[in-house]
């Protein structure tokens, strides 16, 4: 199985990524072998890639394929086979997060402070340990802080020989343009709903009816559908949203379902980060020192309250996270009304919902259905400038209401 399996529905970043892993690898040969290094700047490989794509499309797989790409060993490339076997140690460590010289960063909070990227630049100005390239993958670009940005920048303005960095973000605008301006840029698209469906059933042994309907509802959300198939309480909280159409008849039961869907993102939330949080805090008191102890050692509460905040704030980015997938659903319902409303042949992707979604299409009309998408995707807005959540959702419900 090669590395670019699981990128899917991407034949075009697939192309250029596999031809530039061959660049890359023609350049680190020349160089093991004494040949002298030919210049990167007119390859097909660089320093500094920036991958981007709607939630879902494959992002970080991609990096994370093209890192093991580039590390590749394979001894089938010297027969004039392409870097990214799957099978060789260089692959299979860099896909399984295993490989010292493959750094992934990702992040469970609001943002990526200075203090990490800096930890990140200095390890980028090392040399490859053992592998054929340094390879930083930072998931979360779209999370960096302007002073970590401009931490970043020094770094992919002045690169190190041999070092690679794999930003990936929403879109180009959600990095700062000096960074941008630095990096090879690729756009992902969403995946069709056909390829994810067939990707859930070879990767995680899905049923074909099971696949089907979370890669449909997921429209081609690719961790959305895995976890939409795996997860029961997952497509309970899913048809929970999308009774919400319903339940907005008056002004009680509008403020009623938005208490709920708040509740149900905290608990949710709690769920994700209960289990994690108590490991964590474990960790910690063993290794100051308190493990079976009521009482932290002196000198250490500082520690303990670091921990504390960072879990906080893990947990409001979850909580955050499980709304915006709830709105997001509840966007999916709407287009559904809308595309019955136009008389579109478009396939549903809310099956499971289509007595409603028919009821509320006969029973209301199109620019009503196209007000309450905006007030969808105006809640999401309003979520991410830190709105209070209830006082969001409330507003959206009460729009919903009046259409």
């Amino acid at each position: 199985m090669a590395v670019w399996d699981d990128v899917v529905g991407q034949e075009r970043v697939t192309a250029q990524l596999s031809a530039a892993a061959r660049d890359a690898d023609a350049y680190v040969t020349a160089e093991a072998v004494g040949k002298g290094t030919a210049p990167l700047s007119g390859s097909s490989m660089t320093h500094a890639w920036l991958f981007t794509g709607p939630p879902g499309s494959g992002r970080s797989t991609a990096a994370r394929a093209f890192a093991a790409a580039l590390q590749c060993v394979s001894p089938d490339r010297a027969l004039g086979g392409a870097p990214g076997c799957g099978f060789c140690e260089g692959c299979h460590t860099s896909l399984i997060g295993t490989h010292a010289d493959v750094e992934v960063i990702r992040t469970d909070l609001l943002s990526i402070g200075v203090k990490e990227t800096r930890e990140q630049v200095r390890r980028a100005q090392m040399s490859p340990a053992g592998g054929r390239w340094q390879v930083i993958v930072l998931e979360d670009a779209d999370r960096l802080t302007e002073g970590a940005g401009n931490v970043l920048l020094k770094a992919v303005e002045e690169p190190a020989p041999r070092t690679v960095w794999l930003l990936c973000a929403p879109s180009t605008e959600d990095v700062l343009p000096t960074i941008r301006s630095r990096c090879r840029h690729l756009a992902l698209r969403t995946p069709p709903v056909d390829a994810v469906a067939d990707l859930l059933m070879r990767r995680d042994g899905i049923e074909p009816e099971m696949a089907s309907y979370a890669a449909r509802a997921t429209q081609g959300h690719i961790g959305r559908a895995r976890r939409l198939a795996t997860d029961d309480r997952a497509r309970r909280r899913r048809a929970a949203v999308l009774r919400m159409p319903q339940r907005v008849a008056d002004v009680g039961g509008a403020l009623k379902a938005a208490q709920e869907l708040i509740d149900a993102a905290a608990e949710d939330a709690k769920e994700v980060s209960e289990e994690l949080d108590e490991r964590e805090t474990e960790e910690l008191r063993a290794a100051l020192g308190a493990e079976g102890k009521s009482r932290m050692p002196r000198g250490t509460a500082g520690v303990m309250k670091d921990l504390q905040d960072k879990q906080k704030r893990r947990a409001t980015r979850t909580q955050r996270d499980s709304l915006d997938l709830a709105l997001t659903d509840l966007t999916g319902f709407y287009r559904d009304v809308l595309a019955r409303q136009l008389g579109s042949g478009v396939a549903l992707s809310n099956e499971e919902a289509a007595a409603a979604v028919a009821e509320l299409a006969s029973n209301s009309r199109p620019e009503q259905t196209l007000r309450r998408i905006e007030a969808v995707l105006a809640c999401r807005e309003a979520l991410e400038r830190n709105v209070a959540p209830l006082l969001a959702v409330e507003a959206m419900a009460m729009t919903l209401r009046a259409g």
